[in-house]
């Protein structure tokens, strides 16, 4: 009965072998492929299918070493081409793109199942390497930053642009400091204090659909585009208001530049905003959004499907009510903000009074639809910035303005729905943290 049952590993078809490999985590793949050789061929699909080159010199070691009917098996690739070494004489800047594009452009060829991209480029890449993406069908989400000095090696916005167009079934796209073409923005060339501007970008070929229009805002003209990231890029390109929009932008995620003013960063957002805001559904904000535009100035909200809006770690606190109030017109159902942990009880403190003022003046429109409010705490240190979540939980002031802040809530829900204490916090119960406890706020 027992052979009947549980037949032996050996008996069993390829197809469900490897669905049984399929389902162990990477570390578990690795040990059973120690086993044997039969058993390293099973799992090489699941080996392969996630790959991470951390340097140059990783890049380097896997296009020549591994074999290239390996590459056909990867789904998630992440390069990076920042060198090991600092002075190292092989680090491929800007006079060696040409190297590093035939590296790139050797391992994209043979990864025809290629579902997610992130491109960390250290120096900058040859426009030899764009043809290679109207090859990957499969390609939905695609990273691409500049990991190394862009003072002196900016990425250029006419290559990614470019390369983002090349992409047949783009959905997700996010880029990190990318850099403004002399082309595009001349007026930001000798600007104090220095903006990083690229020049000599002009022989990248015209784009097949795009034209010779090459600057950000002509990323709206790719039709599959669903979410759009930018971070720690210029955005003053006044196209951002002309451009005509082919996708439905679904998820809008804007930073801001750090060589510009919190006002003139809050107008770039806003032209942008204003521009794809009617298909939003999940806004992250950096800057504030005031109303000042001709559209948020309109007694319609502009984003008429925005659901769930997110604010950074660098978002002003002072500007909380002004932003929430200017997005108040919209059926946001989750509010999101991360935080520094030193601004907890402000940023409460901020929401309580957005909320009060709302109710003193008869409006309900937000908070009527509002489902959670989650507080995400994070460390004062650079990974805040990519939204890396604390540990400890909140103490003092800070853990009392979130109770604070639930309990006030729980008032506003009970007070406009006449519903018991009881079935008011079964209903508004939502994804708790272990920092705080409350129906509304959730502090991760």
């Amino acid at each position: 009965m027992a052979a009947y049952f549980s037949a032996p590993w050996q008996t069993l078809p390829a197809e469900m072998k490897l669905s049984v490999i399929e389902q162990l985590d990477l570390k578990d793949v690795k040990a059973f492929a120690s086993l044997s050789r039969e058993s390293y061929e099973i799992c090489i699909p699941s080996l392969w299918r996630s790959v991470e080159l951390k340097s140059y010199e990783s890049l380097l070691s896997y296009v020549r070493n591994v074999p290239q009917a390996y590459f056909a098996y990867t789904r998630h690739l992440s390069i990076c081409t920042k060198s090991i070494h600092d002075n190292s004489p092989i680090k491929p800047h800007k006079a060696d793109s040409q190297l590093l594009a035939e590296l790139v452009i050797d391992l994209l060829a043979h990864c025809p199942q290629l579902e997610q991209l992130t491109l960390s480029i250290d120096g900058s890449l040859s426009k030899d390497v764009i043809p290679t993406f109207q090859n990957l069908t499969t390609l939905k989400v695609l990273s691409i930053g500049n990991c190394g000095d862009e003072q002196t090696f900016p990425l250029s916005e006419r290559l990614v642009v470019s390369i983002a167009g090349s992409v047949p079934n783009l959905v997700h796209l996010s880029l990190d400091r990318i850099a403004r073409s002399a082309i595009h923005a001349p007026e930001l060339i000798g600007t104090c204090p220095s903006i990083p501007v690229v020049v000599g970008d002009d022989d990248i070929p015209v784009h097949s659909t795009l034209g010779a229009e090459l600057s950000l805002p002509a990323l709206l003209r790719l039709p599959t585009l669903k979410t759009l990231r930018i971070r720690d890029t210029h955005l003053g390109d006044p196209r951002w208001t002309e451009s005509p929009v082919y996708c439905s932008l679904e998820v809008l995620d804007l930073g801001s530049c750090y060589h510009e003013s919190q006002e003139f960063n809050r107008i770039c957002t806003e032209r942008i905003v204003n521009n794809v805001g009617h298909s939003i559904d999940d806004l992250s904000l950096n800057t504030a959004i005031t109303g000042d535009s001709i559209e948020f100035a309109k007694p319609e909200s502009p984003l008429k499907r925005l659901r769930k809006i997110q604010l950074t770690p660098l978002f002003p606190v002072e500007n909380v009510v002004d932003t929430l109030t200017t997005l108040s017109g919209s059926p946001v159902e989750q509010l999101s903000v991360r935080c520094f942990e030193d601004d907890v009880a402000d940023m409460c403190t901020a929401l309580e009074d957005f909320l009060t003022m709302r109710v003193a003046q008869g409006e309900t429109a937000l908070h009527r639809h509002l489902k959670d409010i989650i507080v995400h705490p994070v460390q004062e240190f650079d990974d805040a910035l990519i939204s890396v979540r604390a540990t400890a939980s909140l103490k003092g002031e800070h853990a009392e303005a979130v109770k604070r802040l639930q309990e006030y809530l729980r008032d506003l829900r009970l007070a406009g729905s006449g519903q018991s204490t009881d079935t008011c916090t079964e209903v508004l119960k939502g994804e708790m943290g272990k920092h705080a406890a409350g129906p509304l706020v959730n502090a991760i």
